[in-house]
């Protein structure tokens, strides 16, 4: 039984310090490790099944297949499909991929732009996999979900009928990576069927982990062409949608495009035209045919006007999908364009400039953290705050951009099409000199006295909002929020500057840390370390004593020496930040101390669920005659609670704990 939510947050956190998460050392997707199947099948002689997302209907979800056709439904290996497999033949392209029954043209039309990127290509597809050597039936790729790279295992057996693959296939019938691609991500979403509708975005974004810039085509900047010719110029993908018809179906319209669409920009070219300058895009129809029939389409007389040797680089007479059209109709005709790289550097046309990123998790948390937008005057102020300090010089021109925050809500279900993404968004408060030493949360007092520098456009119910602004060197503090108030959600803050910036969460003081390094600490190192770092000196209410450090050192000791080594020192002090930040979190009546009532909002902060009769014990064994608690006492309230919870799940079936007596003595009486 996995460890309760805030045990695995604080793993996951320390596991990212290690690097765990990273590309170069990727997550196991619900913990399968790629190596150990694959030895555990060569030594057996088995071809790998899939005992997660195994090969039936589940896999494939409801809906998407008549009933009729899903009993029709046969799972077969390559080798059963076509005569030579093969995982990749004579390279990959855009042109390889044909779709299925899937709606997932956002999906294909990213994998269309992937294949321009090898770089970015070879991080996703393991290109090295084939049906030879120790093949086992099972292949594997990388996916950035979240703030993380994860590994993603999957068997080889894909859905047909009739020996057909029902979904993306390739149009070479022997090569077999697109069908695989997807089954993976498949996988990821929860099944085929919750990878139905989507914008190229959300795919790009899980292919490169980098950055995101949605560029709202009604509205263009005036740099348009310049950001679209770096980018493609850079490791970028991009990607543009078509807008909605009446109904949800996708209709083409009489100029050839399709109506709720994804399209893949391929390429851009600037080329002289009856003595005008003309910018032009390609794009791609991930359907594989249809195609734009206007001005610059793959039979237009235009192409007339222009030299021969731009026609003969350019044109290709073929109804392969894709086209070219000028960047003023791009603009007409579609309503947006995703751009996805792996670094922001293309953001600006300085090539000597190097853009730096912060990231931070957060989450809000109904009753403590999610104060719901600005309308919400009362809770306002209780959302998380992010402090940051841009350095550097001032732009030098008026009005460059030089951030660009990103506000991204993580998924609380495993099946993408259960996910429903809160309306979110963010503001941006410029921290004066009169607030600079203030610690802490800034109060609702700040936020009715200052209007933001900036701010999200409007709240939407999307998985990420970004804005790309020019904040000038000085303090700012941003506020994610919700529309709503109490509406609970896990979310990425990321913040990419042109300059160097400080960021850090705002609840807590960046000064908490102690600035040495201890190789042991003993209980009597930890009152003073506690005292002064944590309390700053204020002992009013007697601090920590050194009866409850020398609990917590029980707590943390893991080699039973009395002592702390460094590693459990530092792990016992991000815990002791964690619960300090939930305590001032959940603090709202601000008295230093938390009510019942407040200890009950603590508790589900930090995922545990505990029952009133539980909650007044510990009101009366670690709080005060009035039933309050301090910041000491609740520290070791819950210290105490999460590391006895864990001996219980660990020394347990789950149900009951069986002790003999010198057990009993020996948890009782040392922890």
């Amino acid at each position: 039984m996995p460890p309760p939510g805030v045990c695995l947050n604080i793993m996951e956190a320390r596991q990212r310090q290690d690097g765990y998460g990273c590309f170069a050392n990727p997550e196991r997707f619900l913990n399968q490790d790629y190596q150990q199947l694959e030895q555990y099948c060569n030594i057996r002689g088995v071809r790998y099944i899939d005992d997660i997302f195994p090969p039936d209907r589940k896999s494939i979800g409801e809906g998407i297949l008549r009933p009729s056709d899903l009993k029709r439904v046969v799972w077969l290996r390559p080798a059963k499909i076509a005569p030579y497999p093969a995982f990749v033949l004579d390279g990959v392209s855009r042109f390889d991929i044909g779709q299925g029954l899937v709606e997932n043209c956002w999906f294909l039309a990213s994998i269309g732009a992937l294949t321009f990127q090898n770089d970015i290509l070879c991080k996703v597809v393991p290109l090295e996999q084939t049906f030879n050597g120790k093949y086992c039936g099972m292949f594997h790729f990388r996916f950035w979900r979240f703030g993380r790279w994860i590994d993603v295992i999957i068997d080889d057996k894909l859905p047909t009928i009739d020996g057909r693959l029902i979904f993306v296939r390739s149009k070479d019938q022997n090569e077999f990576w697109p069908a695989l691609m997807e089954k993976a991500y498949a996988k990821v979403c929860g099944s085929y069927t919750d990878m139905n509708a989507g914008t190229p975005a959300e795919a790009m974004m899980d292919f490169t982990g980098g950055v995101h810039m949605s560029i709202a085509l009604s509205n263009p900047p005036t740099n348009l062409w310049e950001l679209i010719c770096r980018a493609s110029q850079t490791k970028s993908l991009m990607g543009c949608g078509t807008a909605q018809g009446e109904t949800s179906a996708n209709a083409v319209l009489p100029n050839g495009l399709v109506q709720g669409h994804a399209y893949t920009v391929t390429g851009v070219k600037q080329m002289m035209s009856r003595g005008k300058q003309i910018n032009l895009v390609r794009l791609w129809n991930p359907w594989g045919t249809g195609e734009w029939n206007r001005d610059w389409s793959d039979r237009s007389p235009l192409w007339q006007t222009v030299s021969s040797e731009d026609r003969e680089m350019c044109l290709s007479v073929a109804d392969d999908g894709e086209f070219w059209m000028s960047l003023e109709d791009l603009c007409e005709f579609y309503t947006d364009l995703d751009i996805c790289s792996l670094s922001p550097d293309y953001l600006d046309g300085n090539s000597s400039c190097h853009w730096k990123t912060y990231m931070n998790d957060g989450r809000w948390v109904a009753g403590t953290t999610a104060g719901g937008c600005m309308n919400n005057r009362d809770s306002y102020w209780t959302n998380p705050q992010y402090r940051v300090k841009i350095g550097g010089q001032s732009p030098e021109n008026n009005g460059e951009k030089n951030v660009l925050v990103s506000l991204m809500q993580k998924p609380d279900k495993r099946n993408r099409h259960l996910v429903q993404s809160l309306h979110i968004g963010l503001c941006v408060f410029e921290v004066k000199d009169k607030y600079k030493a203030q610690k802490g949360k800034f109060p609702a007092s700040f936020f009715s006295s200052h209007a933001p520098v900036a701010q999200s456009k409007t709240y939407i119910n999307a998985r990420e909002v970004m804005e790309f602004l020019m904040l000038r060197p000085g303090e700012y503090l941003i506020v994610p929020s919700t529309f709503n108030a109490n509406e609970k959600a896990s979310f990425i803050l990321t913040i990419m500057s042109k300059a160097e910036a400080m960021v850090y969460e705002n609840s807590g003081d960046p000064q908490d840390e102690p600035t040495e390094r201890y190789e042991e600490v003993d209980a009597e190192q930890l009152q003073r370390l506690l005292n002064e770092n944590i309390l700053k000196g204020d002992l009013k209410s007697g601090g920590f004593s050194v009866d409850a450090c020398r609990s917590m050192v029980a707590l943390m000791d893991t080699s039973i020496t009395g002592k702390l080594n460094g590693e459990e020192f530092v792990r016992l002090w991000k815990k002791v930040l964690m619960y300090k930040d939930i305590f001032f979190r959940t603090d709202v009546s601000r008295t230093g101390t938390l009510s019942m009532n407040e200890l009950r909002n603590a508790f589900l902060a930090l995922g545990i669920k505990g029952k009133d009769d539980m909650l007044s014990l510990m009101a009366l064994r670690y709080g005060a005659s009035s039933g309050h608690l301090t910041l000491e006492s609740f520290i070791s309230l819950i210290l105490r609670f999460e590391c006895m919870y864990k001996i219980f799940k660990q020394l347990s079936g789950g149900q009951a704990i069986t002790l003999q007596e010198s057990e009993w003595m020996y948890i009782s009486m040392y922890t």
